[in-house]
């Protein structure tokens, strides 16, 4: 072979080694980053194929599939109450991909995760179609819809758990979207989704788990807890030593009280008309780092609680100064909590200082139902011992009992809760946020503890806005519990 023809052979035979490289490189490691890339349209079509697997609730799909006849896909998602199951399940469309539950299980769901390797090979020999698992949630439909409806109109959001279990039984969000609106790949889906985008009420935020407020009141059951633990209160009948006024440390700034009687008032009575002074006095007795250290047990500061949608980080600050913290130790300053995290706060109560780790997936089934995988309880941390966990449903009873949360008795049953008004804005110019947490305990103590946000334009500045707003929301999603257990 003369020198012109091994150079040309040479040079293609560096042109097929390049091409056999790159599609190896394409068709291997670059695989599962090219199948799951947005822009992959295949990915999509095939994802509506076939018949998705179903989200469920109480043994019922709150999901669907339907036949269309567009020429890409086959299949288009379909809800049941949409608006009140889509802070659960997210939304699974052909335009806009997926989110939350449809989008974290979205292997079971489309039939494609390896889990269901065996189904798809016996299919392949029983000719039967391709179909989804289902994703079977630990949510109490009767819960939830106490919740979606006594949220209402309002804006705001509401979580529940299962003190024992960390099982969440009612994740609900106002104001809401149907899922069902864009599913498809129509010109009506995309003007409902640039609707829902454009909507500045944000239907689509998943308040109970993505949004935090200032916890207002709510969060004095922290401080106590704190207080309790740390030793800065040995018996929560004993007067407090809180003088009236009472001036935030390092400053000339009055904390307000919106009760009477907070002038020594013990840890149980400041906690039953809410005054501000006794926890402000006491989270700068216990001091910022111990403060941030109960927080954190309770759940403060921890970016990764997965339910396994993530919830967003609520956040005690580390770094204020003295004031600043005696004011956090009421909820207010830089204080922030999701509606899931005051709903922890309240479990570990609730649960003898055992704090579960919050989960709302109890297992996934392939198509034939066989259980793939199931999740089982598993404690978070220990926020606080049992005995003070005792004092603290002995304190929050008394609210229920003689208090500002008498709107979430329920007859024959323990209640204990805190109210709260969070105000926020610069200066608190805003209108502020009615808060309220509360346990129920029955003879096999407590399947429920609830927490209840509502951002209200006609919320008033005291703690009675939360036993007024939320309060009845939270005795509803309760009640619904608790004669579930009858």
């Amino acid at each position: 072979m003369n020198k012109p023809l091994r150079r040309i052979a040479i040079f293609c035979g560096l042109l097929v080694l390049a091409l056999l490289i790159r599609d190896n490189w394409l068709q291997y490691v670059r695989a599962d980053e090219l199948n799951t890339h947005k822009l992959n349209r295949r990915v999509q079509i095939e994802r509506y194929a076939h018949e998705r697997g179903n989200i469920i609730v109480d043994g019922k799909a709150v999901t669907g599939s339907v036949e269309t006849d567009d020429t890409d896909f086959t299949y288009k998602r379909t809800y049941v109450n949409g608006p009140m199951w889509a802070p659960v399940t997210g939304y699974a469309s052909q335009a806009y991909d997926a989110n939350q539950l449809e989008k974290l299980q979205d292997g079971i769901l489309s039939g494609n995760s390896d889990q269901l390797f065996f189904d798809r090979t016996m299919s392949m020999f029983t000719g039967d179609k391709k179909k989804g698992g289902n994703v079977v949630t630990t949510l109490n439909g009767k819960a939830q819809e106490a919740a979606f409806k006594g949220l209402g109109d309002k804006k705001g959001a509401v979580a529940a758990i299962d003190p024992r279990t960390g099982k969440i039984l009612a994740l609900a969000s106002t104001p809401s979207y149907d899922p069902s609106s864009f599913a498809g790949y129509s010109a009506k889906d995309e003007k409902a989704w640039v609707a829902l985008e454009k909507d500045k009420d944000k239907p689509k935020l998943n308040r109970a788990l993505r949004e935090t407020y200032p916890p207002g009141s709510t969060f004095k059951v922290v401080t106590a807890a704190a207080a309790l633990e740390y030793g800065a209160v040995d018996d929560i009948d004993a007067a407090t030593e809180t003088p009236e006024p009472y001036i935030l440390p390092g400053t000339r700034t009055e904390m307000v009280n919106h009760a009477g009687g907070c002038e020594n008032a013990s840890l149980n009575e400041a906690m039953r008309v809410s005054c501000n002074s006794v926890f402000a006095k006491l989270g700068d007795d216990v001091s910022r780092d111990k403060m941030v250290e109960m927080a954190e047990k309770f759940g403060f500061n921890n970016p990764e609680i997965d339910t396994p949608v993530r919830a967003a980080a609520s956040v005690y600050d580390k770094n204020m100064s003295r004031d600043g913290n005696a004011q956090s130790s009421i909820g207010q300053f830089n204080t922030a909590a999701t509606p899931l995290q005051m709903a922890m706060v309240t479990a570990a109560i609730a649960n003898d200082g055992r704090l579960m780790k919050p989960y709302m997936i109890d297992k996934l089934e392939s198509p034939t139902l066989d259980v793939i995988q199931a999740n089982e309880p598993e404690e978070m941390s220990r926020p606080i011992s049992a005995k003070n966990a005792q004092l603290l449903q002995q304190m929050m009873e008394n609210v229920v009992e003689n208090g500002t949360g008498n709107n979430a008795r329920i007859s024959g049953v323990k209640v204990g809760g805190k109210t709260g008004t969070a105000q926020h804005g610069e200066n608190n110019s805003k209108n502020p946020y009615a808060w309220f947490i509360s346990y129920a305990k029955d003879d096999n103590g407590s399947p429920v503890a609830v927490a209840v946000v509502v951002e209200d334009s006609n919320a008033r500045r005291d703690d009675i806005s939360g036993g007024g707003l939320a309060a009845p929301i939270a005795k509803a999603v309760m009640k619904a519990v608790l004669d579930e257990q009858e």
